[in-house]
């Protein structure tokens, strides 16, 4: 069986950010940790810039433009978080390409089962038309919207466990029923969207859930979450390609946010998205960084994600509880869903 693959590219080191939470030592901790544990068995690779076709599958012509012109001119404010730098536009076109290159490698006939793709700047608050939020491309839109377009695929589960709702991701999808998007983020929490009662839009509705939690939410709800919500809605939607939005800040030691999310707690939910994608026919399984911005946090949380994404098996089944969070957001998806309706405590 092929390794497991993990892209990378110095240019991430290049999107000068200054005294800012998402900066290059996030990628200094991250391979550090991963350095001295023998990389896990990933193969590392090197990420190619995005193709621009793929590029603009996702964002506005004006954007990509807007981002290559800011960077030339030595970099800027785009908003009171989103900096760039010189160095930022290549960085991003980088952090694109190795999710795209993620893909490819998934879809090739004798490719790996999981791949990771551990470069900055994050991605899932950029919208079509819009950076924001740290993020300058999507990186894990062009991924799903690459597995679509270029290989031939018909449905693509994205979920993104990231603390922040990914208002991006669900922009570029909103209206798309080919890509079942489903988000956990704190909430109330920057960029203020992602309400329970916002589930896509014309043909799309339906195929975007979620899945707010409030400040102190820790393990028990997440992993219930992704155990008894999402992976029974995905039985149902049977993706080709499963991404995640793989972000870290929803540990305890974040800075910006109010979650408590262990390491053994991204671990179980990697497990989960193992199970399943074994359970649907050896689904390929596919990680995009994103946020978490407490350096040991950060390093730690990917090393156990990676551990259990890059095992030559999924880790056996676990007895997990039904939290209460999952029961009501079981019963508010259930018309679209009709095997969550079973979902419920005790």
């Amino acid at each position: 069986m092929p390794r497991p693959l993990y892209f990378h590219h110095p240019s991430s080191l290049e999107h000068d950010t200054g005294a800012h939470p998402e900066r290059a030592a996030r990628i200094l901790a991250i391979e550090r940790e991963l350095e001295s544990r023998d990389w896990l068995g990933f193969e590392r690779v090197a990420a190619p810039e995005v193709e621009p076709a793929a590029l603009e599958a996702v964002h506005s012509p004006e954007l990509i433009r807007a981002i290559a012109e800011l960077s030339a001119r030595g970099g800027g404010a785009i908003d009171l978080d989103t900096v760039t730098s010189a160095g930022s536009y290549d960085a991003a076109v980088h952090a694109a390409g190795g999710a795209m290159a993620m893909v490819d490698s998934l879809m090739a006939p004798d490719g790996p089962a999981a791949a990771f793709s551990g470069l900055r700047p994050p991605g899932h608050h950029a919208e079509p038309g819009r950076a924001m939020g740290f993020c300058l491309f999507n990186s894990v839109a062009v991924a799903a919207r690459r597995a679509l377009d270029a290989h031939g695929r018909a449905r693509v589960l994205v979920l993104d466990w990231d603390v922040h709702h990914g208002n991006g991701t669900e922009a570029v999808f909103a209206e798309d029923p080919a890509v079942l998007f489903c988000s956990i983020h704190q909430w109330p929490l920057y960029p203020g969207t992602g309400a329970a009662g916002d589930t896509g839009r014309g043909a799309g509705e339906g195929t975007t859930l979620n899945l707010p939690v409030p400040a102190g939410t820790g393990d028990d709800a997440y992993v219930s979450l992704v155990e008894h919500v999402v992976a029974p809605v995905a039985r149902e939607f049977q993706p080709e390609l499963v991404l995640v939005s793989a972000g870290f800040d929803a540990h305890p030691s974040e800075p910006l946010a109010g979650c408590r999310v262990t390491e053994a707690g991204f671990a179980a939910m990697t497990g989960t998205l193992r199970r399943l994608c074994a359970e649907l026919g050896d689904v390929p399984l596919g990680m995009v960084l994103e946020g978490g911005y407490d350096l040991g946090a950060l390093a730690r949380s990917t090393g156990s994600t990676l551990e259990v994404l890059g095992a030559d098996g999924p880790p056996p089944a676990a007895d997990v509880a039904v939290h209460p969070l999952a029961v009501e957001a079981a019963a508010r998806a259930a018309r679209y869903w009709p095997g969550l309706a079973g979902v419920s405590a005790g």
